[in-house]
């Protein structure tokens, strides 16, 4: 469609400018996006009530899930968290610019490799509109122009934020053009074929959706098709300790990515670790779907194969007593999604064994899988949550957004004179000196 050609072109346009904007005028544009969203919060809210009004219409008629209609919920405090998520981005060291590799190939021949950004990022997202300005300024702050193209149950929501996202940002040296959105969902079969202008895609949705955009495109994909996350519960466990973490990692906001769908639970300790974790869990309404032995142990519906591969994005949770950690390891390998695992233990040795056996984008130690988030990291904020191994892993923020590339500073060398029996040597010296030195010399900022 042409006016998704002319968007896709504006943000090619704007992506070149903005790769050389200087990181003073880009904080300016973030502080100034924080601001407007909680000066303008009435506008956003009424936007948002539009939205979840037809939300919960659909929901009475079965078309929609509660889980999904609290994830479209806006309110004052989410705003407030909004608005501290894009200051967040705004404090963080700029990621462009920086020197990763520095080498001397010879008396004034210097290779400097420095990063850079993307250039054009196209996010597909679901209906969560604090997703918008999550994605928008990490790409604001990285140098990427971005398309945007919401989940159409959060139209009202995403437009109100967009509007004022773009208008924040005039006048501060930021080009026109950097933050595009499309609603349409026809629009997005047209951008998936646009690899002449948009060099990443980040898809955020379901398993189906995200390997339709995979399959029906020639641009890179970064993201995750689904949160099949785990807590290993050893015999070396503190038990009160298990019992806090597993609680917040299913109950504290159970439809989203890193919440715990299936629960490892050593032997030993199941007889005395279940009937408290299952009391806990019934005073917050979660079913529990248990394997033959834990079913011996507490009241459970019975887990099926289905179950361990399963993302529930509700209080559903699904439990299964293991022999030893190798077990355990053993399931979340061939069951998980890469996503997060945790391990609740006293034991150091059997804490490493988890930590480096299990294949997941996050692993960790003692704590809840629902700190598997950009925010949480230190990173501002994040586009989504990568399980590839390739170029961005994890909670992907600032980093994941850049490239890089080298810079050749010679003196008329040329390759012939490296040849030969008589050819000089490459000296390959390591230098202390930056990209930053350099550009400083050559007049930059």
């Amino acid at each position: 469609m042409k006016e998704v050609l002319l968007k896709a072109k504006a943000a090619r346009v704007a992506a070149l400018q903005l790769a050389n904007i200087p990181a003073r005028i880009k904080n300016t544009a973030l502080h100034r996006a924080a601001s407007t969203i909680l000066e303008n919060r009435e506008l956003v809210l009424s936007a948002n009530a539009k939205d979840v009004e037809l939300a919960e219409r659909l929901q009475r008629r079965g078309r929609l899930s509660k889980a999904f209609v609290e994830r479209l919920k806006l309110n004052e405090h989410k705003l407030k968290d909004i608005a501290m998520m894009v200051e967040s981005v705004a404090k963080l060291e700029d990621p462009i610019g920086k020197t990763l590799y520095s080498m001397e190939l010879d008396e004034n021949l210097e290779l400097y490799r420095v990063s850079c950004p993307i250039g054009v990022i196209g996010a597909i997202f679901e209906a969560r509109p604090d997703v918008l300005l999550q994605i928008s300024s990490l790409c604001l702050k990285s140098g990427n122009a971005v398309i945007l193209k919401g989940g159409k149950e959060a139209k009202h929501s995403n437009g109100a934020l967009f509007k004022l996202m773009r208008k924040a940002t005039e006048g501060t040296g930021i080009p026109e053009g950097w933050i595009q959105l499309i609603e349409a969902r026809r629009e997005v079969r047209e951008l998936l074929k646009m690899e002449e202008y948009i060099d990443l895609l980040v898809p955020r949705g379901s398993k189906e959706f995200i390997k339709y955009i995979q399959a029906n495109t020639r641009i890179p994909v970064l993201g995750h098709s689904e949160g099949i996350c785990h807590i290993y519960v050893d015999e070396h466990a503190d038990l009160q300790e298990a019992l806090n973490i597993c609680y917040d990692a299913k109950v504290q906001y159970p439809a989203v990515c890193n919440a715990v769908e299936t629960l490892l639970v050593h032997r030993a300790i199941a007889p005395k670790f279940l009937p408290a974790l299952a009391e806990r869990y019934a005073s917050a309404g979660v079913e529990i779907r248990g394997c033959e032995r834990t079913r011996k142990i507490i009241r459970a519906k019975k887990a099926t194969e289905k179950d361990w591969r399963t993302e529930y994005l509700d209080l559903i949770i699904s439990i299964k007593i293991v022999d030893d950690i190798d077990e355990a390891i053993d399931h979340i390998n061939t069951y998980g999604s890469r996503h997060t695992d945790s391990i609740v233990t006293e034991d150091r040795r059997a804490a490493l064994r988890f930590l480096e056996g299990v294949d997941s984008s996050s692993v960790m130690l003692n704590t809840s899988t629902r700190f598997s988030d950009g925010y949480r990291y230190g990173l501002g904020a994040e586009v989504g949550i990568s399980t590839g191994k390739i170029h961005a892993r994890g909670p992907v923020g600032l980093e994941g957004l850049t490239s890089s590339k080298f810079y050749l500073l010679g003196d008329g060398q040329v390759v012939a004179a490296y040849l030969g029996p008589s050819a000089r040597r490459f000296t390959h010296r390591p230098l202390q000196r930056r990209w930053h030195d350099v550009a400083r010399e050559f007049g930059g900022e």
